[in-house]
Protein backbone atom coordinates (compact mmCIF):
# COMPACT_ATOMS: atom_id res chain seq x y z
CA UNK A 1 0.00 0.00 0.00
CA UNK A 2 1.56 3.29 -1.44
CA UNK A 3 0.39 6.58 0.39
CA UNK A 4 -1.99 7.04 -2.49
CA UNK A 5 -3.81 4.55 -1.40
CA UNK A 6 -4.11 5.65 1.84
CA UNK A 7 -5.37 8.84 0.83
CA UNK A 8 -7.94 6.85 -1.44
CA UNK A 9 -8.76 4.99 1.57
CA UNK A 10 -9.39 8.03 3.92
CA UNK A 11 -11.23 9.48 1.01
CA UNK A 12 -13.92 7.16 0.79
CA UNK A 13 -14.50 5.52 4.20
CA UNK A 14 -14.25 9.18 5.95
CA UNK A 15 -15.53 11.56 3.06
CA UNK A 16 -12.94 14.07 3.11
CA UNK A 17 -11.83 15.60 0.29
CA UNK A 18 -8.78 14.16 -1.67
CA UNK A 19 -6.63 17.18 -0.78
CA UNK A 20 -8.12 16.78 2.84
CA UNK A 21 -7.08 13.50 3.03
CA UNK A 22 -3.41 13.67 1.19
CA UNK A 23 -3.20 16.84 3.71
CA UNK A 24 -4.09 14.64 6.64
CA UNK A 25 -1.88 11.49 5.33
CA UNK A 26 0.96 13.86 5.27
CA UNK A 27 0.13 15.42 9.35
CA UNK A 28 0.01 11.88 10.47
CA UNK A 29 3.21 10.82 8.77
CA UNK A 30 5.19 14.36 9.94
CA UNK A 31 4.18 13.45 13.57
CA UNK A 32 5.54 9.85 13.65
CA UNK A 33 8.73 11.15 11.53
CA UNK A 34 9.58 13.81 13.87
CA UNK A 35 8.74 11.95 17.30
CA UNK A 36 10.87 8.99 15.84
CA UNK A 37 13.99 11.19 14.78
CA UNK A 38 13.83 12.70 18.75
CA UNK A 39 14.56 9.16 19.87
CA UNK A 40 11.33 9.34 21.44
CA UNK A 41 9.02 5.74 21.21
CA UNK A 42 5.44 5.40 19.09
CA UNK A 43 2.76 2.95 21.38
CA UNK A 44 -0.12 2.51 19.18
CA UNK A 45 -2.75 0.62 20.85
CA UNK A 46 -3.88 -2.20 19.50
CA UNK A 47 -1.40 -1.78 16.39
CA UNK A 48 2.28 -1.73 17.81
CA UNK A 49 5.64 -0.01 18.92
CA UNK A 50 7.65 1.79 17.01
CA UNK A 51 11.77 2.16 18.59
CA UNK A 52 14.36 3.78 17.69
CA UNK A 53 17.26 1.77 19.19
CA UNK A 54 20.94 2.13 18.91
CA UNK A 55 23.58 -0.38 17.56
CA UNK A 56 27.12 -0.02 19.12
CA UNK A 57 30.40 -0.02 17.15
CA UNK A 58 31.09 -3.78 15.75
CA UNK A 59 33.51 -5.93 14.49
CA UNK A 60 32.63 -7.09 11.02
CA UNK A 61 34.77 -8.35 7.81
CA UNK A 62 35.09 -7.54 4.21
CA UNK A 63 32.95 -10.91 2.51
CA UNK A 64 35.10 -10.15 -0.81
CA UNK A 65 38.71 -9.24 0.33
CA UNK A 66 37.73 -11.13 4.07
CA UNK A 67 39.34 -7.99 5.76
CA UNK A 68 38.58 -6.91 9.13
CA UNK A 69 36.43 -3.41 9.23
CA UNK A 70 34.92 -1.53 12.01
CA UNK A 71 30.71 -1.34 11.35
CA UNK A 72 30.00 2.25 12.69
CA UNK A 73 27.17 2.84 15.68
CA UNK A 74 24.13 4.06 14.37
CA UNK A 75 20.41 3.99 15.04
CA UNK A 76 18.00 1.43 13.73
CA UNK A 77 14.06 1.32 13.63
CA UNK A 78 12.25 -1.42 15.17
CA UNK A 79 8.59 -2.34 14.80
CA UNK A 80 6.92 -4.69 17.06
CA UNK A 81 3.22 -5.88 16.45
CA UNK A 82 0.62 -5.76 19.15
CA UNK A 83 -0.77 -8.76 19.67
CA UNK A 84 -4.24 -7.44 18.52
CA UNK A 85 -2.35 -7.00 15.34
CA UNK A 86 -0.60 -10.39 15.60
CA UNK A 87 -3.95 -12.36 15.94
CA UNK A 88 -6.01 -10.54 13.08
CA UNK A 89 -2.69 -11.64 10.49
CA UNK A 90 -2.68 -15.02 11.66
CA UNK A 91 -6.49 -15.10 11.93
CA UNK A 92 -6.95 -14.54 8.07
Amino acid sequence: MTKADMVEKIYEKVGFSKKESAELVEAVFDIIKGTLEKGEKIKIAGFGNFVVKEKADRRGRNPQTGEEITITARKILTFKPSQVLKTAINSK
